[in-house]
């Protein structure tokens, strides 16, 4: 039985390994063993050392967190504190708990009657208790701050180092000798970074705050991780690193503007927004098709021509450029509604309701409410609920070549 069991793993290994499906004719694993410059070839076993890297990376971003992202978050006026509570009421909570968070203009007479509440309080008792679940802004805005610190020193990182790399200024040299294309120290740490970062992104999924498309984030780092690391495994990190430093030229920006959203500056926040939006079209329906695409498509075909992995790895290219067109529209969107409406209509991911929601449903006067549980994601939240959306359905999947 042992022995079975032992044949069966061998043949799931040779065939998870097969050097028909990664390698192109005449190449085998063990040509890729050397040579002695740099680290070698890349090599599936290097993938391991991504794991205490992620947990270091993690480990950073707590202290990063806590020691120069919640200093500036003070800095700038944000509160150490969670949004308004609402005052303890057994009724009202038992509704909220086991009925519905929602409740509808039939049950909220109902309620006014029963307690001699007026309609409009007990409207703000339920914002405000669906915002006391919700994480403050700080929590949000030093989360923000990692990410946004992280993607703007890897894409320095990656302009700098690719403006010293030949592939950069002539694409056909990605498949030059391919695959015998030694790994540089350089190139193994930029593309071992990308991915420590995503893993630490998985690890941290857990902890972080919670919302409603964790699903698709949770599915979003796992292909992340795969492309990458099926790239680096089939040494096409050279075309992979162009198309990593391109993606992470947006990735920023649109940190920055979650930022001066919190920080409540409306105006530097709408123009962080529009940079985003141009560099991201520019970039994915522009530089994408015309200068990756035409790369491994036409110029690899020429140079080294097709084989199992180098379909998969295309065809997985192509997937993501019309997400690319999908992404784009919706930016478009965004942009076109901001643009009649003077704002960015409010997005279902935003983690802390507008006061102005219910208001408008209402009356224009403020109600007994007295006070808005908003913690300043108001009116501003309205213009970037939209955006932030985008940072997890649009750009997130759009690193994940």
């Amino acid at each position: 039985m042992a022995t079975t069991a032992a044949g069966a793993l061998g043949l799931l290994w040779g065939w998870l390994w097969s050097e028909r499906f990664w390698l192109p004719q005449n190449v085998s694993w063990a040509d890729l063993e050397g040579p002695g410059d740099g680290y070698g070839y890349p090599r599936a076993r290097h993938i391991l050392s991504v794991f205490p890297l992620a947990a270091g990376v993690f480990s950073v971003r707590l202290l990063f967190e806590r020691y120069i992202a919640k200093p500036c978050a003070l800095h700038v006026g944000i509160q150490d504190s969670g949004p308004y509570q609402a005052q303890p009421n057994a009724i009202l909570e038992k509704v909220f708990i086991s009925v519905t968070k929602y409740p509808d203009e039939k049950r909220l007479e109902g309620l006014s009657k029963q307690l001699d509440w007026d309609v409009r309080k007990i409207q703000c008792w339920f914002r405000h208790r669906r915002n006391q679940d919700k994480p403050p802004t700080l929590t949000k805005f030093c989360e923000s701050m990692w990410r946004f610190t992280f993607y703007l020193c890897i894409f320095c990182y990656g302009v700098r180092f690719l403006w010293s790399s030949p592939w950069f200024w002539d694409t056909r040299q990605c498949w030059h000798s391919y695959p015998y294309q030694p790994l540089t120290n350089g190139l193994y740490y930029y593309y071992i970074m990308e991915l420590a970062f995503y893993w630490s992104l998985m690890f941290s999924q857990f902890t972080d705050i919670k919302r409603k498309d964790f699903l698709i984030m949770f599915v979003h780092h796992l292909a992340t991780i795969g492309l990458i690391t099926f790239s680096y495994i089939n040494n096409m990190v050279r075309v992979g690193t162009l198309v990593m430093c391109l993606h992470d030229a947006s990735d920023f920006l649109l940190e920055a503007a979650k930022l001066a959203n919190y920080a409540k500056y409306q105006r530097l926040c709408d123009t962080l927004f529009v940079i985003f939006s141009a560099i991201f079209v520019v970039t994915r329906l522009g530089i994408y098709p015309f200068w990756i695409l035409n790369t491994t498509l036409f110029e690899s075909w020429e140079m080294i021509g097709p084989y199992p992995s180098w379909w998969l790895f295309n065809g997985l290219l192509l997937i993501l450029q019309v997400l690319h067109v999908i992404w784009s529209y919706l930016i478009a969107r965004i942009a076109f509604k901001a643009l009649i409406r003077g704002k960015v209509s409010k997005d279902d991911r935003s983690d802390v309701e507008s006061s102005s929601e219910e208001e408008d449903m209402t009356s224009s006067t403020k109600g007994p409410c007295g006070r808005s549980s908003s913690n300043g994601a108001g009116r501003v939240n309205g213009h970037m609920g939209g955006s932030y959306w985008l940072k997890s359905e649009v750009v997130g999947m759009g690193t994940s070549a």
